[in-house]
């Protein structure tokens, strides 16, 4: 059996309720990313919903948070120094670095605890 999927819309990734503010605050200034309208129906539930290349990323709120994991999206950047050095002016911690597979990468965690894997081939 094949689903014959052709591709992918977009990711989501959840946020607590208590951390979304400071959550959407870090991902609007860190990644600037172009903010897209939600459909009205769907604004009551909180979070954002952002274009990032062909896909888009949807930020959901959870009435609470979920324990960290290895679980991530994967950025990738054209000039992984300035991205590490851009991550770091804006305080944020850096997690671990390595190459895999010919991808050179870096990790850092949003607010509430959500991996981020930044990385250049």
């Amino acid at each position: 059996m094949s689903l014959s999927i052709i591709g992918i819309d977009h990711v989501q990734i959840a946020v607590p309720r208590a951390l979304e503010a400071e959550c959407l605050k870090f991902y609007r200034e860190i990644f600037a990313f172009p903010e897209l309208e939600k459909p009205e129906e769907l604004k009551p539930r909180g979070g954002v919903w952002f274009q990032v290349g062909a896909l888009q990323m949807h930020i959901g709120v959870d009435p609470e948070g979920s324990p960290k994991s290895k679980r991530h999206i994967c950025f990738l950047v054209g000039d992984l120094a300035a991205a590490k050095a851009a991550v770091q002016r804006a305080g944020v911690a850096i997690e671990e670095e390595s190459v895999a597979e010919g991808l050179s990468r870096f990790f850092i965690r949003d607010p509430a605890g959500n991996r981020i894997e930044i990385g250049q081939r």
